[in-house]
């Protein structure tokens, strides 16, 4: 792969906890590289800590982009992360460097290679709705609406799949089309193939999964309870995306005194080794086109010529 006049782009996945950023990091010194965030937690500012972001001394070390650009209170989307990824691309382009994409949200990837249909912004008042009713009548209720709307997208979701299920009912009353309507008109992807090399990190899954539960107790000993308290603070719709991220439901029951310190934590560091285990699924069936490899594998790319 050769960065410059071919347009080329690199593609890092992985489970969490894998090594992305580290070796991004390198690939970017390397290469003369720009490292793009394609995960949908790190996007938001608040979060700093209990995403692991990259460090301050390495976005002052290097070029970072799309980490923490967002606040907490909004409902941050794949289609608004393409749109922000393609001023980037164009930046990096014009710079001559190479695009380092890097991070482990499976529908960001999906939608810088495949495309992703470009539903309108939905109205406040039509979010509220859904909402309303789905805390008052619950997931299964909504689901069965659903199934009279957009019946295609009902088979495809879970009936207790809250945030989904909202989100297509939310799309079909506001638009009066369907998710699958949407996807069928997806525009063209922002990488269209053989134009990026795709790799995605394989740790062995003991290791990972405990290095998953040491990263989780030196976030709480490096500020993430302080940081799940200020977000707490603002009293922001549990829906968003940024209140369900990995370990904040748990330490905001911790904070009102529902759970223990070490409570939280072991359901912080559960859900964190779950969500590593749907990744590896997840690009299994999805992304079929990226390339497994453990870290050590992937040193060779340092010496390539990319």
């Amino acid at each position: 792969m050769n960065s410059g006049p071919d347009h080329r782009a690199l593609l890092i996945a992985g489970p969490t906890a894998s090594g992305k950023s580290a070796l991004a990091v390198r690939l970017a010194h390397a290469h003369g590289g720009v490292i793009i965030n394609t995960d949908s937690m790190q996007v938001y500012r608040d979060l700093r800590v209990l995403t692991a972001r990259p460090t301050q001394v390495d976005e002052a070390e290097l070029p970072h982009r799309l980490y923490g650009t967002v606040d907490a209170a909004v409902n941050f989307s794949a289609g608004a992360w393409v749109a922000e990824a393609a001023k980037v691309l164009a930046e990096v382009r014009a710079e001559n460097r190479l695009p380092i994409f890097v991070g482990g949200s499976g529908l960001y990837f999906k939608a810088l290679t495949r495309g992703l249909s470009d539903v309108p912004p939905i109205s406040a008042e039509v979010r509220d709705d859904v909402r309303a009713r789905l805390a008052h009548l619950g997931p299964e209720a909504l689901h069965a609406q659903l199934g009279l709307r957009d019946p295609a997208s009902a088979e495809r979701l879970h009936r207790n799949d809250r945030t989904r299920i909202a989100r297509a009912l939310e799309v079909v009353e506001a638009t009066g089309r369907s998710l699958t309507d949407w996807h069928r008109a997806a525009p063209p992807p922002l990488l269209p193939p053989d134009s990026f090399t795709a790799l995605f990190l394989t740790p062995e899954r003991d290791q990972l999964y405990a290095r998953i539960d040491t990263r989780f107790d030196v976030m709480l000993g490096a500020g993430a309870l302080d940081e799940v308290s200020a977000l707490a603070a603002r009293n922001l719709d549990p829906l968003l995306p940024a209140m369900k991220a990995h370990g904040v439901p748990a330490l905001i029951r911790h904070l009102a005194g529902e759970l223990s310190l070490e409570e939280a934590a072991v359901i912080g560091r559960a859900d964190t080794r779950h969500y590593a285990k749907r990744q590896f699924t997840w690009f299994r069936h999805q992304l079929p086109e990226f390339e497994w490899m453990t870290l050590e594998a992937a040193g060779p790319l340092l010496d390539a010529s990319l």
